[in-house]
């Protein structure tokens, strides 16, 4: 026999008190053997007082007595508070609807801004073993305020099934793959500078191909996106190149190619650091001065 949700469970059976043995309902004492009329009680009931159970039949006798049913609170229970614009509690700030803005003036009369401690957005721009990643995770680990690397290759290798290797030709597929990277790393960046985290992204931008490169980056991001070119010799990034593995990995000829495009950054009017002779941290310091110079004087691009 099935009971409706909410409906209270039958008692367990006990003899003389099972279900068609001489009473309706599931209260227990409700029922009597043939014969043996219900006691009689002589005198009007008692008068209920407040808080107290409504009086019986003459002969019942509730299973459970019922508690009393507690009064209804004087005022609603009022709303928790919002939580802490401070971040103390785990608030984390979405980005605004707009872009990212241009990067403020020195404050206090200074002439120069302290790159080191500016809340920035930098894109590092590069070919394929210019070394831009590795410059770009060791400016962001050795700031002095909260930075985040946000390399678009290995955004990109977030698709793991049906992944578009650009190794095997650049198609529809893989050009669709590269600009929802390159859509989402634009919202991680704004999201953490909403949040006061400074962040650099990498990615090798053509300059022969604004609308997509550069463009997109500065519809998803913002204006106040810092552009940096890093641009070594060819013989030096055939030779990082040779070093790298999977899918990182290009060609010779790839790499001459995109190096040979890369060459139209020159006149640009973006800052351009060739760091053919520079080691990582050196170039790190050269990134330094070229952002300070962006702050005071942001290029125009």
């Amino acid at each position: 026999m099935q009971h409706s949700v909410g409906a209270p469970l039958p008692p367990p059976h006990q003899p003389g008190h099972g279900p068609g043995q001489g009473g309706a309902g599931w209260a227990q004492g409700t029922s009597h053997h043939p014969g043996h009329p219900p006691a009689h009680h002589p005198g009007p009931p008692p008068a209920p007082h407040h808080g107290s159970p409504p009086p019986q039949p003459p002969g019942s006798h509730p299973a459970h007595p019922v508690p009393p049913v507690p009064p209804a609170p004087l005022h609603p229970t009022p709303a928790p508070p919002p939580m802490d614009p401070s971040g103390a509690t785990g608030h984390i700030q979405l980005p605004p609807g707009g872009p990212v803005p241009l990067p403020h003036p020195p404050a206090g009369g200074a002439a120069v801004a302290d790159a080191s401690q500016a809340a920035v957005a930098v894109l590092l721009i590069g070919p394929a073993g210019a070394g831009k990643t590795t410059v770009a995770r060791h400016w962001a680990d050795h700031r002095r305020v909260p930075t985040a690397h946000i390399s678009l290759d290995d955004v990109r290798e977030w698709v793991r099934s049906g992944f578009a290797n650009p190794q095997s030709g650049w198609n529809e597929n893989s050009e669709a793959q590269y600009r929802l990277a390159r859509r989402t790393c634009g919202f991680a960046a704004r999201n953490f500078l909403a949040n006061g985290i400074s962040c650099i992204l990498d990615d090798a931008v053509f300059p022969d191909r604004p609308v997509v490169g550069l463009g997109g980056w500065k519809r998803h991001v913002g204006p106040g996106l810092l552009p940096v070119v890093v641009l070594p010799g060819l013989e030096v990034v055939l030779e990082r190149n040779a070093a790298r593995s999977g899918n990182r990995r290009l060609s010779d000829e790839e790499v001459a190619r995109i190096h040979g495009r890369m060459a139209g950054w020159y006149g640009s009017g973006l800052p351009i650091i060739d760091n053919s002779t520079y080691d990582v941290a050196t170039t790190a310091r050269m990134l330094d001065e070229v952002v300070t110079r962006s702050i005071a004087s942001p290029p125009n691009w």
